[in-house]
């Protein structure tokens, strides 16, 4: 009512009889009754749309050191290893490309140790970071220089064992961990292990060529080691009887550790590797025992390969082996 406005007994009378409404139901809400409609409901929202699969992103944490030292990190939400390098590289604030590898448990340029395709639940990841670089010259006196060559999921080849008595050997300043970034001034950044070793391979004999290596950043305690990896144990997981699977293509998965044929079988073919190829590669290995694992005959076996690893171009002979190596860990014979 405005200010000068009288009230009407009429409109006293109504204002009285509304009082008294209220007084005999004051539960009762003060519109009730009135004739003006009221809004409808509001609809149940939408339900947000479904995100990606969980099993394409593991809500599993994992912790982190750079190896030469560093505080703790914790890292999660990865899917291969150029993801998990983003990661780390994300919570130590340097760039990806400075992560020359990373071993499991160990701070050290252990090789049994290094990150293959595979992280045991309960690993703890510790990063190799660029650190100084070298060029070394080399003369082949054989046809092999006495490396296996592997590489870190992420464009860098490097050295992952070196023969005892071999021509690299001999070059005390060539170590186990060392990043190889080029050949004679042309860089090799960005080609797989198994273009590399051909291109070493292919280097004449009595003809000297140089090598680009990059070793990783050492810790004051590792100062003057020259790591050569053993042979016996090579890629054990940590514990736990649950392993994060990384692959090259497609997502990561939670997978049980490998039973004892596959883990016997994936160690023979990786050998193998090694002697026709100079390369080592565990999540290789698995690939291939996996592709020949429920096979018949090695032509089955041979299609597998190729449909999943056709860019290999593996020998007929290589694959002959691998499908009987295999074969006799099947039948117990290894």
């Amino acid at each position: 009512m405005q200010n000068g406005e009288t009230m009407s007994p009429q409109d006293s009378k109504a204002a009285g009889s509304e009082a008294m409404e209220d007084q005999k139901a004051p539960n009762q809400s003060r519109n009730e009754g009135c004739m003006e409609p009221t809004a409808p409901p509001l609809p149940p929202p939408s339900p947000p749309p479904p995100g990606p699969p969980e099993y394409l992103r593991p809500r599993l944490i994992f912790h982190t050191q750079l190896a030469h030292g560093s505080p703790t990190g914790r890292i999660h939400g990865f899917t291969n290893v150029k993801e998990l390098y983003a990661k780390i590289a994300d919570v130590f604030n340097i760039s990806p490309s400075e992560i020359l590898f990373c071993t499991l448990n160990s701070h050290k340029v252990d090789m049994q140790k290094l990150l293959g395709g595979q992280i045991g639940l309960e690993d703890f990841i510790f990063a190799h970071v660029r650190g100084e670089t070298k060029e070394v010259e080399v003369t082949k006196t054989e046809d092999a220089l006495g490396l296996t060559i592997t590489d870190n999921g992420a464009g860098y080849a490097f050295i992952k064992r070196i023969k005892e008595g071999s021509t690299i050997d001999q070059l005390k300043s060539v170590c186990v961990g060392d990043h190889i970034e080029a050949i004679n001034d042309q860089s090799i950044v960005g080609c797989r292990h198994y273009e590399v070793a051909k291109m070493l391979k292919e280097q004449p004999r009595g003809i000297p060529f140089t090598l680009r290596l990059v070793g990783p950043k050492k810790a004051f305690d590792m100062i003057g080691m020259r790591t050569r990896a053993p042979k016996s144990n090579e890629g054990k997981m940590g514990n736990g009887r649950e392993t994060l699977r990384l692959r090259s293509k497609g997502a990561a998965t939670v997978q049980e550790v490998q039973n004892e044929f596959e883990e016997q079988a994936t160690k023979k073919v990786d050998d193998l590797l090694e002697s026709y190829m100079g390369i080592r590669d565990l999540e290789l290995a698995t690939t291939i025992v996996e592709a020949g694992r429920d096979k018949k005959n090695p032509d089955d076996f041979a299609e597998a390969l190729d449909s999943v690893l056709g860019d290999f171009a593996f020998p007929d002979v290589f694959l002959f082996d691998v499908w009987g190596a295999i074969g006799d860990v099947k039948n117990g014979k290894i």
